[in-house]
């Protein structure tokens, strides 16, 4: 097994989880099997408790685990599956040491951060690394390491000590070190200055761990002259110097790499420079065209963002990453308007009028709008306006996870005329729940035991059986409600394998307006965008008959060419095409109007 570090130095927020997945893409172009992991110093056991202001998203792996959303950006770029263990956190060692040390397994030994806690965090590294990901039953042949926070951080410091351990341990040619520094412009002298990145190698190398490669951050490409001194200070050749300057997205960045010959310079330290005799290359035809592509879009589409995290744009990464891959794939440049739900609410006309407006303006401009998961009653009843809108006035709309259950408490109170309907979640209360806790969760633990990890969705329509989803939830729709809802015209499309659990709901007679208990978001990929995400971006820029139209002729021939009877695809799932707009009666409502009760 071979090992890729990456560092950080200078500031945070450079960029090193989407250097790192970068890394991984050339070492998998150029034939290698790779897998991830990120060291996150903080003394949570995981992310699953901690704010979407304070870090960003949580992602949801396929075990269940609530990991930190660089491994989301390893799983996009790498298009592999990881496990909760690929993240480490110091809450995670130290309580696998203490519970052996409770077990006796330390015989008697004082337990100290030397060597029990520096010996944990080697073994666990070199037992996950060992773990396939990529569906074969092969372990990988390099693991990119990821080292969160900053050379120098007191917290990281444990982590720093073993890894030092840990190259020597492994020895020479099978570690490599990539550290991620900033070369930054100053306004008043306007030339990029090296002494931030001097003194952060000084700061590596005093606590034992010596790089190999240089990943320069900066807003420019670097200036020649710049890498000779930074070779000079750092000691560091100047082929493994490597510049990342900004570029127009993200897919670029693996480009940069190649370019700059980056993975030469790590093949070289890896001693993995030939197959053979045959030196690798880099095979990164789609990921050019990918990026290619990208930069050429012109025709946009707008989506809003109705949330209460819309401050701080990682809450929602793996959401945005999902529109974008489905945006690409259907040739349209995606504008994303935030709208904040507490915006939208009738209080904010009087309290902050200016926001009220423009939060409006935003949604009523809107090509389409997207409800995200979250959690807590603040900006809820902004939500359910959101909905309300699209639904009335035939907008289309994607609620995931708490979007869904928003969808279905706005459907109770505008078209059954169910006042009082709620989630007991904001009101526990309530006379008529319309979503409901579920019974194996814990009211009094919040860390893991929501309903997490990868479930099975089985549709009750169409011509495909079931999806594997990931979910995360403590709530649900009310199972006892769902006959009425039915009667109504909302439908459940899909339901979990004992039919009581309701999974994703659609109103047939819209043009598109689904909801989704699971989150798709995590297991979209560049160049496999999400089918859900695909249909809505599909559906707000004018494109989804057609979409429906191809999917229905690849169905078509995959059936012929198996010998199978041709399949029909119908857009909502139903035998019969839903209408585009107007006021359709079901069982006594008007389901797509303006909840008129007859």
């Amino acid at each position: 097994m071979k090992y890729v570090l990456v560092t950080g130095g200078v500031v945070s927020g450079l960029g090193k989880g989407v250097t790192a997945s970068s890394i991984g893409v050339v070492l998998k172009a150029c034939g290698l099997r790779v897998t991830s992991i990120k060291i996150d110093p903080y003394l949570n056991t995981d992310a699953g408790t901690m704010s979407p202001f304070e870090h960003g998203e949580v992602f949801v792996l396929d075990d269940g685990g609530e990991v930190d959303l660089d491994l989301g950006n390893y799983e996009r770029f790498l298009d592999i599956k990881l496990t909760r263990d690929n993240n480490i956190t110091t809450g995670k060692i130290y309580q696998s040491v203490i519970n052996k040390e409770r077990r006796g397994d330390y015989l008697g030994k004082t337990v100290q951060v030397v060597p029990h806690i520096t010996d944990e965090i080697q073994e666990w590294i070199e037992r996950v690394a060992m773990n396939p990901v990529d569906g074969t039953d092969e372990p990988a042949d390099v693991c990119v390491i990821e080292l969160g926070g900053t050379i120098g951080d007191i917290e990281s410091m444990p982590f720093i000590e073993a890894l030092g351990q840990f190259s020597y341990r492994v020895g020479p040619g099978n570690f490599c070190l990539v550290h991620v520094s900033l070369v930054p412009v100053l306004n008043v002298v306007g030339e990029q200055k090296t002494k931030p990145t001097q003194h952060s190698v000084r700061g590596l190398r005093g606590l034992g761990l010596i790089p190999d490669i240089l990943a320069c951050r900066s807003t420019q490409p670097l200036e020649e002259h710049v890498k000779v001194k930074l070779a000079q200070f750092c000691h560091v050749p100047i082929p493994n110097i490597i510049n990342l300057h900004d570029v127009t997205n993200i897919w670029h960045i693996p480009l940069l790499l190649r370019d700059q010959k980056a993975h030469e310079a790590i093949l070289k330290v890896l001693e993995l420079q030939c197959v053979g005799k045959v030196p690798r290359e880099p095979k990164l035809a789609e990921w050019t065209e990918r990026a290619s592509k990208f930069d050429k879009l012109k025709t946009p589409v707008r989506i809003a963002m109705v949330g209460k995290y819309t401050g701080l744009s990682d809450s929602y990464l793996s959401v945005l990453k999902a529109l974008l891959h489905a945006s690409v794939a259907l040739e349209r440049k995606l504008v994303v308007d935030w709208v904040p739900s507490c915006d939208l609410e009738d209080s904010a006309e009087k309290e902050t009028p200016e926001a009220f407006e423009k939060a409006w303006d935003l949604l009523k401009g809107a090509d389409g709008v997207l409800v995200p998961g979250g959690f807590g009653d603040r900006g809820v009843q902004g939500k359910i306006l959101a909905a309300q809108y699209a639904r009335e006035n035939n907008v289309p709309y994607l609620g995931i996870c708490l979007g869904m259950q928003i969808a279905v408490i706005e459907f109770a109170r505008s078209v059954m005329k169910l006042h009082g309907a709620n989630s007991t979640e904001f009101d526990p209360d309530t006379k008529t729940p319309c979503v409901i806790f579920m019974p194996e969760g814990s009211k009094t633990h919040m860390g893991a035991t929501m309903r997490l990890g990868s479930r099975r969705t089985f549709f009750q329509y169409g011509n495909a059986s079931y999806i594997d989803e990931r979910h995360r939830h403590r709530y649900e729709v009310n199972p006892d409600m769902v006959p009425e809802f039915e009667k109504a015209g909302l439908s459940f499309v899909g339901r979990d394998e004992s039919g009581e659990r309701m999974e994703i709901i659609e109103l047939p007679t819209h043009r598109f307006f689904i909801g989704a208990q699971f989150h798709p978001e995590f297991k979209s990929r560049p160049g496999k965008p999400s089918p859900l995400f695909l249909g809505l971006v599909a559906a707000a820029s004018g494109q989804l008959d057609h979409l429906l139209q191809r999917c229905c002729s690849a169905v078509s021939q995959h059936a012929r060419c198996n010998g199978a009877p041709k399949l029909k695809i119908y857009q909502n799932g139903h035998v019969k095409k839903p209408l585009n707009g107007g006021l359709v009666k079901v069982n006594g409502y008007y389901a797509n109007g303006n909840g008129i009760h007859i």
